[in-house]
């Protein structure tokens, strides 16, 4: 099911959005986010890959910077575990407040050559409020509203909400 999302997706897009994005999508670091969760029913890739279209047809519809919008979007949640699986003691230490930072490193360490300024600002700030420090860019402001946007599909799992603000299962 989700490989066809994906494809459903892919065709949604212009060739240079394809072209933008196509060193991020072949990477083989990149592309074990398949197998991460992110909210129930869908992987962090194509939570990703759905963040990074949106905003990329926005800031492109805008006359923003699109192009570090696409690669901003799609590595924004490019962090180093599934969440869901590895688990972490300390409020300071849960997902939501370290995982952008996680996913800076991240993209620096495996898409130097694709990362700006503006991409570091919409991957490292796109928590906000959490982050406390807000987005400096435009994009950046658009990749934060988009992701929150397509992360409400968690609201239709209303057993599994505990876990999203750090709760644990009641038994």
């Amino acid at each position: 099911m989700e490989k066809e999302e994906i494809k459903d997706l892919m065709l949604k897009v212009d060739y240079e959005y394809h072209l933008i994005v196509k060193e991020i999508l072949e990477n083989d670091e990149f592309k074990k986010r398949m197998e991460y969760k992110h909210h129930e029913n869908r992987s962090v890739y194509t939570h990703s890959l759905m963040v990074s279209i949106q905003s990329y047809k926005i800031a492109k519809k805008l006359k923003l910077d699109y192009k570090s919008a696409a690669i901003g979007g799609l590595l924004h949640d490019f962090y180093y575990e599934d969440w869901q699986i590895t688990k972490r003691s300390g409020i300071k230490n849960m997902h939501g407040f370290v995982h952008s930072k996680e996913a800076l490193e991240n993209s620096k360490k495996h898409f130097e050559n694709l990362m700006n300024k503006r991409i570091e600002d919409i991957i490292e700030k796109h928590m906000f409020p959490l982050t406390i420090r807000p987005p400096k860019y435009k994009e950046s402001f658009i990749i934060n509203l988009v992701d929150k946007r397509c992360s409400l599909e968690v609201f239709k799992y209303p057993k599994e909400l505990y876990k999203y603000i750090g709760l644990k299962k009641k038994k």
